[in-house]
């Protein structure tokens, strides 16, 4: 899976709810290849050549499912990055799983481990590396974050952003929220890369049986916090409006 790529538009063409719309079907095609992955992942016992070049297929389909995703969400950055820290196409359970507005990418090597029976020590020993390496680009990913929360609440940033301006919009302030608004677009561009990056390791670490049983979980995890988040909110919503 390569780094996530703009598609055609510029700054702003994608707000919110155009990226929602997208969402929307790209949902349903995702429970489309669930489905697949799992009648593949029940019904092939033998790996012939013909076999593994049709799982091959399958998971570069997949893979460019979830590229398209991540080319999205590129334009979406561009057009409201602090809508992706908080995205009201989430359940209040998907939010909790939230990561620089993603998944952790290391949740995939546990994936990977948990869910793959049959790997060969040297595939154990690559995961291994690729999970150290992971966890260090996410603890300086994380830094970043970290700084860039922390200039928010600086004197200088606070002292322009609470400023009265008596002619109209307070430019300083306006400045210092679009270095914010670019620092955090950066961050989060750099987490989708790991995410996808780490992603493609590991498939090019597995065979092409492993990888359909390794997609179907990352696939099933996604699904499921989805499903069981919209029945918690469901459930909290009822309980809100008839007052139990």
């Amino acid at each position: 899976m390569n780094k996530p790529r703009a598609v055609s538009g510029s700054r702003g063409k994608q707000t919110p709810e155009s990226f929602d719309t997208f969402l929307q079907g790209w949902l349903i095609r995702q429970e489309h290849y669930l489905n697949e992955l799992m009648s593949v992942g029940s019904s092939c016992h033998h790996q012939s050549s013909s076999t593994n070049d049709h799982l091959r297929d399958l998971i570069a389909r997949v893979l460019s499912h979830y590229q398209q995703y991540y080319e999205h969400k590129s334009i979406a950055a561009q057009g409201n990055i602090f809508h992706l820290f908080s995205p009201t196409h989430f359940s209040s359970l998907e939010r909790s799983f939230l990561w620089i507005a993603g998944f952790k990418p290391g949740l995939a090597l546990k994936l990977a481990s948990s869910t793959v029976a049959d790997l060969s020590e040297e595939q154990r020993l690559r995961l291994q590396q690729l999970a150290e390496e992971t966890r260090v680009e996410e603890r300086g990913l994380a830094d970043d974050l970290a700084k860039i929360q922390e200039s928010i609440a600086a004197p200088p940033i606070l002292e322009v952003i609470r400023r009265p301006e008596a002619g109209g919009e307070n430019e300083d302030a306006l400045a210092a929220i679009e270095t914010l608004r670019a620092g955090l677009e950066s961050v989060v561009a750099n987490a989708d890369s790991l995410r996808t990056a780490t992603a493609a390791k590991v498939a090019e670490i597995l065979s092409p049986m492993q990888n359909v049983r390794f997609f179907t979980a990352v696939t099933q995890l996604h699904v499921s916090v989805r499903s069981w988040g919209q029945q918690i909110d469901a459930e909290q919503h009822w309980k809100a409006v008839n007052g139990s």
